[in-house]
């Protein structure tokens, strides 16, 4: 059961779905099924809480700078 985000080419919703099997999913807002799969960035447990928030990227996944994409000198 992987988790994906995605994009509504309609009406431009944001979210995410769990896919089972070969289903399809629909957008929330306006049911749409035109859309586009999103990258996503996915976490894995270690076990241990603090160890794991530790190591957690930032909110633009890439260098871990907490103040989001295009706000550290990595662009």
């Amino acid at each position: 059961m992987p988790l994906y985000e995605y994009t509504c080419r309609k009406c431009s919703k944001r979210f995410e779905a769990i896919v089972f099997g070969s289903k399809k999913p629909s957008c929330p807002k306006c049911d749409s099924k035109d859309l586009e799969k999103m990258i996503s960035v996915f976490a894995v447990s270690t076990g241990s809480g603090k160890a794991a928030a530790a190591e957690a990227p930032g909110s633009c996944g890439t260098c871990g700078d907490p103040r989001g994409p295009g706000s550290c000198d990595m662009d």
